[in-house]
């Protein structure tokens, strides 16, 4: 028999600390440079989205890699892409984790559209609640006081 699949993936991670630093003036570049991310390693993103500390994926990924490969493959090429722009003043960083959902193709458009409508979304809800009810929803057992990188000051 053929191997046929169909890995299909909601993906979000944020900005180290949940800093701010994703750009209106580059989201859109930045978006586009994910995408050929996940087209070199031969998946298709479908929809992306987020505001200024985060990011959501749709996207089919191809079953010869890990969902953490293709992450790490993502947020390091993508920080070198930002970093290297000479508008960026600051350090760039994604946080260390991620959440990953699997989601099935009949659920693919209301995925779609929650992720096309996160400035909205994000008028009423931050993204520490959002993350903790998409962890809840999907049934995922956390320790609240891990869920977030915290930032140490000196």
């Amino acid at each position: 028999m053929s191997t046929y699949t169909n890995l299909l993936f909601h993906v979000v991670y944020s900005t180290k600390y949940r800093k701010r630093q994703i750009r209106e003036a580059w989201q859109d570049e930045l978006y586009n440079y994910i995408g050929g991310i996940i087209r070199d390693e031969k998946g298709v993103l479908l929809r992306i989205g987020g505001i200024e500390d985060h990011v959501h994926l749709l996207a089919r990924f191809s079953p010869t890699i890990a969902v953490s490969d293709m992450l790490r493959l993502i947020k390091c090429n993508s920080s070198k892409w930002v970093n290297e722009r000479d508008d960026v003043r600051t350090k760039f960083e994604w946080q260390t984790g991620y959440s990953a959902f699997s989601v099935s193709e009949s659920q693919s458009p209301v995925v779609d559209r929650y992720i096309s409508n996160q400035k909205e979304h994000h008028r009423a809800r931050t993204f520490e609640e959002e993350i903790m009810e998409m962890l809840e929803r999907h049934g995922i057992r956390y320790d609240p006081r891990y869920v977030f990188e915290q930032e140490i000051v000196q």
